[in-house]
This record gives structure tokens, C-alpha cells and sequence, in this order.
């Protein structure tokens, strides 16, 4: 069958956090930098799905393709790190290490914004003639999410920061739970529908992601919303990192870890 069992998956977990810690600078800079341009250009092929036909949930159905493409190629986002590398240092594999597991998250950080900005750029470029017009209807509608998801938090202060955090945990819930997908099957058709699933989830119910935030906030900068940067990095992407590490930590990763690896001791029959 091309079901693995949970115990089989998980290791390939630790395994695959293990590979990327010791993994070289160009190497871990490439394919994050891959990844978050392809999940840019399937956030620019959301928004543009649900801007041409109304319809938001047919968006959210064709999103994942982004995210089923990146994975099936190697490449990494800073979502599916924050899970997997940590299990390694739990795990005690050996030569693992704290400073292996921030270094990792710093690079695919790094690449993931390089990234996202690049598809920005192009995004910007193409539904403005190179900036020659206002941007067409595609573009203002990530205008107006960029000012919605930033500027709409903040004006209600405290608890609107404790809204978007949230919205940063059960983002990474689902989006870790699509990276285990990925691990799930020998198969391509059997990773595809496993990752689908969960991402579409995410997708629809405006869930914060880091890495698509890295694409639709600097483009609705780009094009002129009326938000700032440090609104973007306070009231959206910071909150939102710390957001999607401890959901998919502390929901997808450590929940597996501990009941699929290092299992409670099972009670003997009387």
C-alpha cells in the first residue's frame, strides 16, 4: 500500500528536520527562495481566480497547487521548518543543535521573502503596465487585503493582535498538517490529495500565513494601499511568524512526536 503508517511517517519527519539543519547555505537558500515564489504565484492565482468569478471558495479549491508543486520539487517553506527541525533536537539526533535548527529558520526566512518579493514585483509590473496605470482589479483587491489585515487588526489593539496570533496558530495547524501530507504516501496522486485537503482549509477561512503574507503585503505596498511597512511588520508579519510556530509546533509536530514515537507506556492487562 502507499499509506505509510503513522510511526513510519513520523520518523521520515525527524529525518527530513534532521536533512535540512545540516544542509548547505546555497542549498537552504534556493529552495526556500523557490518556495516562496511559487506560493506567491498560487496566492496571485487565488485572489485572481476569486476576483474573475466572485466565487472565494473556488480561490481557496485551486490554491494548494502552489503548495503541492513546491513540495513534490524539495523545496522548503519557513512553516514546514518551524515543525520539522525542532523534532531533531527533541530527538536528540546527534550534531543537531540550537543554533542548527535558528540558523535553518533564519536562511529559509530569508529565502522565502526573497522569494515572495520577486513574484511581487512581477505581479505589481504586470497588472499595472509597469506601473504606467492604476493597478487593474486583481491588484487592487490585494491592495485592499494588505489594508483589511493590517490596518483592521490594529484598530482594535490588544485584542486584535490576540486575533491575528490565533489566526497565526491554526494556520500553521493546517499548513503542518499539508507538510505531512507530503509524507504520508509513496505515491504522488496519494501526497497531493493529503496536502490538498488541509491547505484549502487554511486558504479559505483567511487563516495568517507568513510566507503568502510576504507576497500580498509588500505587493499592496507596491501598489499604493494605504498602509506602511511598519504597519505591515507589526500589526501583521511578526505576530504571524510566532503564530505559525507554535501552532504547527505544539498541534502537528509535538502531538505526533510524542504519541507516534515516543509513545506513554502502555498499561499491562490485570
Amino acid at each position: 500500500m502507499s499509506y505509510l503508517i503513522p510511526s513510519e511517517f513520523v520518523t521520515k519527519m525527524v529525518d527530513a528536520g534532521e536533512s535540512k539543519i545540516f544542509m548547505s547555505t546555497r542549498d537552504t537558500l534556493i529552495r526556500a527562495y523557490m518556495a516562496g515564489a511559487i506560493l506567491a504565484l498560487a496566492a496571485w492565482f487565488a485572489v485572481t481566480i476569486s476576483v474573475n468569478t466572485g466565487q472565494p471558495l473556488l480561490g481557496a479549491v485551486l490554491f494548494p497547487v502552489g503548495f503541492c508543486i513546491l513540495y513534490l520539487f524539495g523545496f522548503d517553506l519557513l512553516t514546514g521548518v518551524f515543525v520539522l527541525c525542532p523534532l531533531a533536537l527533541i530527538d536528540k539526533r546527534p550534531g543537531v543543535t540550537v543554533g542548527g535548527v535558528l540558523r535553518n529558520w533564519g536562511l529559509v526566512f530569508t529565502g522565502n521573502l526573497a522569494g515572495a518579493c520577486t513574484v511581487a514585483v512581477m505581479m505589481a509590473t504586470v497588472t499595472t503596465f509597469g506601473f504606467s496605470t492604476p493597478p487593474n482589479a486583481v491588484g487592487h483587491a490585494i491592495g485592499v487585503i494588505g489594508e483589511s489585515r493590517t490596518l483592521g487588526y490594529a484598530q482594535y489593539g490588544a485584542a486584535g493582535m490576540l486575533t491575528l496570533f490565533i489566526r497565526g496558530v491554526l494556520c500553521n495547524w493546517m499548513v503542518s498538517a499539508g507538510v505531512v501530507g507530503a509524507m504520508v504516501s509513496t505515491s504522488v496522486s496519494g501526497k497531493v490529495i493529503a496536502m490538498w485537503m488541509p491547505i484549502m482549509l487554511f486558504f479559505y477561512m483567511t487563516f495568517e500565513h507568513s510566507i503568502v503574507n510576504m507576497f500580498l503585503f509588500p505587493s499592496g505596498l507596491l501598489l499604493g494601499a494605504k498602509f506602511s511597512l511598519i504597519d505591515y511588520l507589526i500589526w501583521n508579519e511578526i505576530p504571524t511568524v510566532l503564530g505559525n510556530l507554535v501552532g504547527g509546533l505544539a498541534f502537528t509536530g509535538l502531538t505526533l512526536y510524542s504519541t507516534h514515537l515516543r509513545t506513554g507506556a502502555k498499561r499491562r492487562a490485570i
